[in-house]
């Protein structure tokens, strides 16, 4: 990040796009901002890229998502590891202190109100200013995970779709990327939602259609493939809004 440039917790591209949807990306970047504990959380550089510390290539679906849509797109730009975005403000893995195996040092006595105040709030504020656009909002959250959590078997889905109450859209979409030959898993590699999470806030909670999937890491590692399965979600989403008729 360059000096001249203003740090911010949370961009976006695409508000004046025409379509309905909202693309979402929750844990786009491994960033620490400035101000949390002098830019470091403390960990190596190598841990700083791995699945713990942001969704590898998720940020580059998410944007080429939107692009084919022709709808906005959200993202956060602080790891995850300094509050997670994607969890209720009284969720007790807000902050994570260890994360498949990697305790976080700079966590044991982390001043959550203040990275609430300048990381968390602000990315939600934008989320509901952009998810309010429109009265026919369609949310579309992009994640990725790890092939395989430490001392754990290897997951076998190439993509998975998850849901709570509301799968007016994720049954469509499961249907759809089945009938395209994928490995998909049903709320795998992790169930449903979690209460006060993103989609829940400002999906459920306003009655929005909505969609999280999960892409492996390992099948998005560049931009091409980043490209590919934006190209490849984007006619799939289309088709499921279609049978889901919302």
């Amino acid at each position: 990040m360059s000096q001249s440039t203003p740090y911010s917790p949370v961009h976006s591209e695409g508000a004046t796009r025409a379509g309905r949807w909202l693309v979402t990306c929750d844990h786009a970047t491994n960033q620490i901002p400035p101000f949390i504990e002098g830019g470091t959380l403390g960990l190596a550089a190598a841990d700083m890229e791995r699945h713990i510390a942001y969704d590898i290539g998720a940020l580059g679906v998410s944007r080429a998502l939107g692009e084919y849509l022709d709808s906005p797109v959200i993202w956060s730009d602080f790891s995850r590891l300094v509050i997670d975005p994607n969890r209720g403000a009284d969720d007790p893995t807000l902050v994570m202190k260890l994360y498949d195996g990697t305790l976080i040092p700079a966590n044991r006595d982390a001043n959550t109100a203040e990275r609430m105040e300048l990381c968390y709030t602000p990315y939600h504020a934008k989320y509901a200013e952009l998810a309010a656009r429109r009265e026919d909002t369609v949310i579309c959250a992009i994640h990725s995970f790890t092939p395989q959590l430490n001392g754990r078997p290897k997951r076998p889905w190439e993509v998975g779709v998850l849901y709570a109450s509301d799968t007016r859209l994720s049954a469509p979409t499961l249907t759809h990327l089945r009938n395209a030959g994928l490995c998909v898993g049903d709320n795998e590699p992790y169930a449903g939602h979690l209460r006060g999470d993103a989609i829940d806030t400002h999906a459920l909670q306003h009655g929005r259609p909505n969609v999280l999937i999960e892409i492996r890491n390992d099948l998005i590692e560049t931009d091409a493939q980043q490209k590919e399965w934006a190209q490849r979600l984007a006619p799939i989403l289309e088709a499921a809004l279609s049978d889901a008729q919302v």
